[in-house]
């Protein structure tokens, strides 16, 4: 596990802290005639051999400036102005991807660690379950109480900025039971109720706030319960 932190360390130090804008502007101007882009390459690995602090890991090291460089060149040939922050993401994923090959490959593990892993199995299923399917099941479920005033077409709102939000407030109160912060939830709850509080004051609409609440409590709620059944579940012999 350390050897993946040090390398994301690394990956983090050379992506972002030591990477100057001008470097990327070039990257993206010239692609692969860029001389940055093999400085950048250089630099990804000289940190991964140095932070990992072992001989043997040199080799591995090479390997990860490799990827990093061949990852960037497709991204670097394919992204647009309209695909760049796609593309951006799939970047990092990637790196991030082999970075956990690395590890497992130096370690002598293989895929088949996650494979027969069963705490990585019950914790992928209790996020994927708080995520999308969550989303659909409080849609589904409240939408008998739907406002009639709701108009899309006059809401100003990021599009499925709502989804999103509860996507990541149960990601967050997931992760606050499994880390035993329960007094953090409270804090999460409070600072929503603020900021929706605003909206809803002047929207002066009770069956809307009614409606946005019994969500809220709703999200909350399985959010809780999927964190304790799964920590149940983790703590099970």
């Amino acid at each position: 596990m350390i050897l993946f932190i040090k390398l994301l360390l690394a990956h983090l130090l050379g992506d972002f802290i030591w990477q100057p804008n001008s470097w990327v502007t070039d990257k993206e101007s010239k692609k692969h005639k860029s001389i940055y882009l093999y400085l950048h390459i250089l630099l990804h690995g000289v940190l991964a051999a140095i932070l990992a602090g072992e001989i043997r890991f040199i080799p591995y090291a090479f390997l990860i400036a490799f990827t990093h460089g061949i990852i960037d060149l497709i991204k670097l040939h394919f992204q647009n102005r309209k695909t760049k922050r796609t593309w951006f993401v799939v970047d990092q994923i990637a790196h991030v991807l082999v970075l956990i090959g690395v590890v497992l490959l130096y370690e002598n593990k293989g895929i088949i660690y996650f494979w027969q892993n069963n705490e990585f199995w019950i914790l992928i299923t209790g996020i994927l379950l708080i995520t999308k399917p969550t989303s659909i099941f409080i849609k589904t479920i409240i939408s008998i109480w739907a406002p009639e005033s709701q108009n899309s077409h006059q809401d100003n709102s990021l599009i499925a900025a709502g989804n999103y939000i509860g996507i990541l407030e149960r990601l967050f109160v997931f992760g606050f039971i499994l880390t035993g912060h329960f007094e953090a939830i409270g804090f999460l709850l409070a600072a929503k109720s603020i900021f929706r509080f605003g909206d809803l004051k002047e929207a002066k609409d009770r069956k809307l706030t009614e409606y946005v609440l019994i969500g809220t409590l709703i999200s909350f709620g399985i959010a809780i319960l999927a964190g304790i059944v799964v920590q149940a579940v983790l703590l099970l012999p």
